[in-house]
C-alpha cells in the first residue's frame, strides 16, 4: 500500500469565521487561559450554526432600517443628560466630529432635548434639572482613527486616561478618555472588522460597569429579548465583559471593578411594540417609571428602571415626528 507523504492541505475557513480565526491564532500565546476558552467556546458555537443564522447574530450586521425606529437611530441610543447641555453638544461636535440632527431649547434657552449623530450611531442628550439629575455614562465609540480621534478630544477638552495602545485584548487599537461632565469614553478604531456607513459596526456603544454582570445577562435576555453575543468570565465566575445585542445594536457590559464603578444612565431604545416590551420588562423585575402613552411628537413611549438603577426608554415610532416636536415645544 502507498502512502502520500505530502501534507494534508490546511482547512481554509469559512470568510464569515476568518477574522475569528485569526483572532484565535494569535490568542495562543495571551495568557489568559479563560479568554482563550471563551473564544474557543464561541467559535465552535458559530460553526455549528446554520448560516443563515450565523449571518444575523454577528454584531457586526449591517443595521436594517425598521418602520418602528426614527430615521438614522439603531436600536440603541445612549441619552446623556448633563449640566451644561449646549456646551457638550459643541465638545461632542469637536472631539467625535459629531453632526447636530435636532436642537430643542425651552424657553429659558436650555435645551430640553438635542440629537447629534457620531459615525452610524446617534447620541441624545439633554439639560439636567431637579427632578432628572446629570447621569455621566461611558461610551465605547468606534472610529477610523483612535490616536487622532483621541488628540482631537484633548484639545476639545477631556482628560487622558490612558492613549490608544494595540495591545488591549480585543486585539483593537483602544484608549480612554474623560470629558468634562463626567462622561468616559473608550475610544477604539477596530483591527479585526470593518466600520463603514452601512453600519457594519455600531459607532456608538453604551458600556455599563455593573455590579452583579451575572444578574444583568438574564434580566436583559427576559425583559428586552436580548441576545448574549458574547460571554467571558473569570475562572471564578465573574463577568470580564459582554456583548449584549438588542435588535440591530449592541452595548456592553462587566462587572464593575477599581474605578470602573456603576454609573445608573439612561438608555433609550427602540422596540417593535411599547406596551408589549413595557409589561415584559415589569415581568422581569424592572419597575415603572412611566406607562406607555402616545407623545406629542408621534412615538408611543413607556419608561422603566431596571434592578440595578438604569432607566430604558421603550419607543416605537408611529411616523414623521420631527415638525410635530418643533410645533410641541414651540407652541406654534
Amino acid at each position: 500500500m502507498l502512502v502520500s507523504l505530502q501534507p494534508r492541505a490546511e482547512k481554509v475557513p469559512h470568510r464569515d469565521l476568518a477574522p475569528l480565526a485569526a483572532i484565535a491564532r494569535e490568542l495562543r500565546y495571551l495568557p489568559r487561559t479563560e479568554f482563550r476558552a471563551a473564544l474557543k467556546s464561541d467559535l465552535q458555537r458559530r460553526t455549528t450554526m446554520p448560516m443563515n443564522e450565523r449571518t444575523e447574530s454577528t454584531a457586526t450586521a449591517p443595521a436594517k432600517a425598521v418602520h418602528y425606529m426614527r430615521p438614522g437611530f439603531t436600536s440603541i441610543t445612549p441619552y446623556i443628560i448633563v449640566n451644561g447641555a449646549s456646551q457638550f453638544i459643541e465638545f461632542l461636535k469637536n472631539a467625535f466630529a459629531g453632526t447636530e440632527r435636532l436642537r430643542v431649547p425651552l424657553p429659558d434657552g436650555k435645551l430640553m432635548h438635542a440629537e447629534v449623530a457620531i459615525g452610524n450611531g446617534v447620541i441624545e442628550t439633554a439639560e439636567a434639572n431637579e427632578q432628572i439629575p446629570s447621569s455621566p455614562t461611558d461610551i465605547h465609540l468606534y472610529v477610523d482613527d483612535a490616536d487622532a480621534t483621541f488628540d482631537r478630544a484633548l484639545q476639545a477638552g477631556a482628560t487622558a486616561i490612558y492613549r490608544p495602545t494595540s495591545d488591549h485584548p480585543s486585539g483593537d487599537r483602544w484608549g480612554a478618555l474623560r470629558d468634562r461632565f463626567g462622561n468616559r469614553w473608550y475610544i477604539a478604531t477596530p483591527k479585526r472588522w470593518s466600520l463603514d456607513s452601512s453600519g457594519a459596526l455600531p459607532s456608538v456603544q453604551p458600556y455599563l460597569h455593573v455590579r452583579g454582570a451575572h444578574k444583568m445577562i438574564p434580566f436583559m435576555e427576559a425583559a428586552f429579548g436580548a441576545e448574549a453575543m458574547g460571554v467571558h468570565k473569570s475562572p471564578e465566575g465573574i463577568v470580564m465583559h459582554a456583548t449584549m445585542r438588542i435588535g440591530n445594536a449592541t452595548l456592553e457590559i462587566d462587572e464593575a471593578h477599581g474605578e470602573y464603578q456603576p454609573k445608573p444612565c439612561h438608555l433609550h431604545i427602540f422596540v417593535p411594540d411599547a406596551d408589549a416590551m413595557y409589561a415584559q420588562a415589569l415581568r422581569a423585575g424592572a419597575t415603572s417609571v412611566e406607562p406607555p402613552n402616545d407623545k406629542p411628537y408621534g412615538d408611543r413611549s413607556a419608561g422603566v428602571r431596571d434592578p440595578f438603577g438604569n432607566t430604558w426608554y421603550l419607543n416605537t415610532c408611529l411616523g414623521n415626528r420631527g415638525e410635530r416636536l418643533q410645533r410641541t415645544t414651540t407652541g406654534l
